[in-house]
């Protein structure tokens, strides 16, 4: 994942963007004015700058022309203020900033704006090499992820990569047991595939699984979800 540098003088806003950001899998360096900011920089070489416009010592704009001046504006900056008009914006974006988010930010808009800015610097990927075409053969219902009775339970067979460690190629459910139980025990596999899939994403696994956030954690909770273990890792 990307490292992140935030620069906020507000303490509030440093914390809520640090605490989305890292659950998204990133790396968080924070600064509360320009001086640390040009620190932070320099040790961390970030992949995306949160830049705020309106700081006591020098503000966010006057920064990011200090940056592009001297060639120091490698990574994109994403510019945001709870008082920004549209002339503020278009002058940030003149000088180098890739997007304008007005306070109080949205979580939706902040993650949108954040994977924009990293898709858009991230390097191209290789063309895949040139193959012939598959022969079709008729796939096996274990393959599409359906259940197969087994006995007195059910094996659910998922289709994640075979690499991944978070969760089995397989889980069997046995369906002699109280319904709640039973219903616990898959809920339970069911997020953890899901949370594995999205590597740790709680954002896209609650667009994925149609719940809101916060009701995503209670339900994770009470099942006894791991959340750690699917974190992503740090770095680009």
């Amino acid at each position: 994942m990307a490292t992140i540098l935030v620069v906020d003088d507000e303490l509030g806003i440093r914390a809520l963007l640090s605490e989305i950001l890292s659950d998204e899998g990133h790396t968080i360096e924070l600064a509360e004015n320009a001086a640390q900011a040009r620190a932070a920089r320099e040790r961390s070489r970030p992949d995306l700058v949160l830049l705020d416009i309106w700081m006591p010592d020098v503000d966010g704009v006057t920064l990011l022309k200090e940056w592009g001046g001297a060639g120091l504006l490698t990574m994109p900056v994403i510019m945001m203020s709870g008082h920004g008009t549209i002339d503020t914006a278009v002058e940030a974006t003149k000088f180098g900033a890739i997007a304008f988010l007005e306070k109080p930010i949205t979580l939706q808009k902040l993650l949108r704006a954040v994977e924009q800015a990293l898709v858009k610097t991230a390097p191209p990927r290789p063309a895949p090499a040139a193959v012939g075409l598959p022969t079709y053969s008729r796939p096996d219902p274990t393959s599409l992820g359906l259940p197969v009775a087994t006995g007195h339970g059910v094996s659910l067979v998922n289709h994640l990569p075979s690499s991944s460690n978070a969760l089995a190629s397989e889980q069997s459910f046995e369906l002699d047991r109280p319904l709640r139980e039973a219903r616990d025990a898959f809920e339970k596999s069911y997020f953890e595939f899901h949370l594995a899939k999205e590597n740790g994403s709680m954002t896209r696994v609650a667009e994925k699984t149609g719940l809101e956030r916060t009701h995503l954690y209670r339900k994770l909770k009470q099942l006894g979800v791991d959340l750690t273990r699917n974190k992503r890792g740090s770095g680009a």
